[in-house]
C-alpha cells in the first residue's frame, strides 16, 4: 500500500497518510483549476451471455407472463433507464471469444442451439442476437459496445458483422432489412477481441498485437460515421502487455482495455459474498484501492508512447468476484451484493475521477444477475442492489468536469490491511452545481472532514447517504430497501469551508448550492 500512496501523493486527487488534528483543515477542493471531463461512458454496463444475465434477467420472451416489450422485461429496462446507462458491452466477455454473429440473426426458431462452453456448459439458444440486443439498447437509451470474436473468428467474419450492422446499402444491408431492420444502426464502439491473453486465445502479447493490427484494419464504417476500436488490453498488472500493445498497435486502435476484479483470497474466487467478518471487509477495501495503482502504472506506459492521450484506457471489466451463492449453478457467477460492494463501487468511481484524462470508459461486471450486479431477478421478482444505488447517486458525474482535490485521510487499519479511510472526488456538473462524493471505508468509526473550497461560492449543502447497520447488509426480494439512499444532514458550509461527518461504512454524495 505504500506504493499506492506514493502514486496518490502526486496525482489529481491526493490522499496523504496523515491524520489531521481536530478542527484542522483536512482537504482542499480546487474548483478554481478544473480538470478533465468525467466521461459519461465511465458508467458503461456489461451484459454477457452468462448465467441469467441475459436469459431471465433481461430477456423473458414476448410470450412471457412477466410484462415485457418485445421480449425484454419492462421492470429491468425501466430501472436501467433511471440510471441513464450510456453504453452496454455485449455479448461478452469470454462468450464473445466464440460467438459467431450469423447464428444470432434470422428467425429465432431456426437459429442453432449451441453449448456455452465458458459458462456452465448450458445450452445457448441464440435467441438474443444482434437485432434483439440493438432493440434492448434502444429501449434503455444507451449506445452499443459490441465485442468481436478474435478468438476463433476471422477478420472477414468480423468485418461483415460491422457491415451488416452499419451499412446503408449492399447485400448485407438488404439481409438486415429482410430480418426486420432497414435503417443501419450506429455502432460507436467495437471490441477487437476480448482477453486475448486468456479465454480469447492464450496469446503472447506480440502475437496478440499483430492480430489486433490485422483485424482492426478491416473494421470499417460508412462515410460520415466512425467506429472506435477498443483493443483487448492487459490482465491486472501485466504491464508488459500494455507496453507491447502501445508500441505495436496504437496506430490501429482508439482505446486499450484493462480488466481487474477484486477477489478476496485470490483466484479462484472462493469467499462468500455475504458471510464475512471485518477481515473480509478490510481485504476487499484494499483490493478496491489497488485499482489506483494499476491505472497509474498502465497510464505511465501509455503516456510514454502517447503523451497527447489520443488512445484512452477502457477499464471495461471490474468489480467484486466471490464464490457463487449457495444453491446456484456452477459457472453462473450469481452472487449477492452488500454494503461492502457499494463501498467498492464508490472507491472505483472516485479513483476514475483522478484518472479522467486517460480513463474514458469503465464497465462494471455485470449488469444483471452476474457478479457485482446492478439488479437481481428471480422469475417475476426484481431487486435493486446497493451497487445500483451508488451508480444512481453518482449520476451527476456524467460528463461533468472533475475538480482536483487534496485530502489528508485518516487510516483504516485492520489486521494486515491498511488503506485510507476516506475516498473522495468532486465535479462541477453541466448545470453548474458542484457535487462532492465521499466514502468512509472504516466500518467501525465515523470520520470528520473539513474541506477548503477554492473557486466555489456556496452557502448551503444538501446530501444523501448510503449506509446500514451491518457490513453485510443487503437488499432481498422480501426486504428490497434495506440498503437505500437517505437524506443526509451532517454537512454544513460556512464561508469557504465545508464541514462534514461521515458515518461509519457510508457513501455520501453532497451538492453545494
Amino acid at each position: 500500500m505504500r506504493k499506492i500512496m506514493r502514486c496518490l501523493a502526486i496525482a489529481m486527487m491526493v490522499t496523504l497518510p496523515l491524520t489531521a488534528p481536530a478542527g484542522a483543515q483536512t482537504a482542499t477542493l480546487h474548483a478554481d483549476t478544473p480538470g478533465p471531463v468525467y466521461d459519461k461512458r465511465m458508467f458503461t454496463q456489461f451484459a454477457e451471455h452468462l448465467g441469467n444475465g441475459i436469459y431471465g434477467g433481461l430477456w423473458v420472451g414476448p410470450q412471457s407472463d412477466i410484462p415485457n416489450t418485445r421480449g425484454f422485461r419492462n421492470d429491468v429496462v425501466a430501472a436501467l433507464r433511471r440510471l441513464a446507462v450510456p453504453v452496454i458491452r455485449w455479448p461478452g466477455g469470454c462468450f464473445a471469444d466464440e460467438y459467431h454473429w450469423r447464428e444470432g440473426i434470422g428467425p429465432r426458431d431456426k437459429r442453432p442451439v449451441k453449448i456455452n462452453t465458458h459458462w456452465g456448459g448450458v445450452t445457448e439458444p441464440n435467441t438474443v442476437g444482434t437485432h434483439e440486443f440493438m432493440d434492448l439498447v434502444e429501449q434503455i437509451g444507451a449506445e452499443p459496445y459490441v465485442a468481436g470474436n478474435v478468438g476463433n473468428g476471422t477478420p472477414q467474419e468480423m468485418a461483415e458483422w460491422v457491415e451488416y450492422m452499419t451499412s446503408p446499402a449492399g447485400s448485407l444491408a438488404e439481409e438486415r432489412a429482410r430480418n426486420g431492420r432497414k435503417e443501419p444502426w450506429k455502432v460507436p464502439y467495437f471490441g477487437v477481441g476480448n482477453e486475448l491473453w486468456g479465454c480469447g486465445g492464450n496469446m503472447r502479447p506480440e502475437y496478440a498485437a499483430d492480430l489486433t493490427r490485422r483485424y482492426a484494419t478491416f473494421i470499417k464504417s460508412p462515410a460520415g460515421t466512425r467506429v472506435l476500436k477498443i483493443a483487448a488490453g492487459a490482465n491486472v498488472d501485466d504491464y508488459n502487455w500494455t507496453e507491447i500493445f502501445m508500441r505495436e498497435a496504437r496506430g490501429q486502435i482508439d482505446a486499450l482495455s484493462l480488466h481487474y476484479y477484486t477477489i478476496p483470497g485470490g483466484w479462484p474466487p472462493r469467499q462468500s459474498s455475504t458471510e464475512f467478518d471485518e477481515n473480509g471487509w478490510a481485504e476487499v477495501m484494499a483490493g478496491a484501492w489497488r485499482m489506483d495503482e494499476l491505472v497509474t502504472r498502465h497510464t505511465a506506459i501509455m503516456d510514454k508512447y502517447d503523451p497527447e492521450k489520443r488512445t484512452w484506457l477502457a477499464v471495461d471489466e471490474w468489480g467484486t468476484w466471490y464464490a457463487g451463492d449457495p444453491g446456484t449453478k456452477p459457472g453462473f457467477l450469481r452472487q449477492q451484493n452488500t454494503l461492502r460492494d457499494a463501498m467498492v463501487a464508490a472507491i472505483h468511481l472516485n479513483v476514475f475521477a483522478k484518472h479522467a484524462d486517460r480513463v474514458k470508459m469503465s464497465a462494471i461486471a455485470q449488469m444483471v444477475n452476474v457478479l457485482q450486479a446492478m439488479i437481481l431477478t428471480d422469475g417475476p421478482k426484481m431487486v435493486l442492489t446497493p451497487t445500483y444505488h451508488v451508480f444512481e447517486m453518482y449520476k451527476p458525474y456524467m460528463d461533468a468536469t472533475v475538480l482536483p482535490m487534496e485530502i489528508r485521510s485518516p487510516r483504516y487499519q485492520h489486521g494486515t490491511w491498511d488503506v485510507p479511510a476516506i475516498s473522495a472526488s468532486a465535479v462541477r456538473a453541466k448545470d453548474g452545481k458542484v457535487h462532492v462524493a465521499l466514502a468512509n471505508a472504516d466500518p467501525d468509526a465515523p470520520h470528520g472532514l473539513r474541506m477548503l473550497l477554492k473557486g466555489v461560492a456556496a452557502t448551503t449543502v444538501e446530501g444523501r447517504v448510503l449506509t446500514a447497520a451491518t457490513m453485510n447488509a443487503r437488499n432481498t426480494f422480501d426486504a428490497a430497501d434495506a440498503v437505500a439512499p437517505k437524506a443526509f444532514d451532517a454537512a454544513s458550509v460556512t464561508g469557504d469551508m465545508l464541514t462534514v461527518t461521515l458515518p461509519a461504512k457510508s457513501v455520501v454524495m453532497l451538492t453545494l448550492r
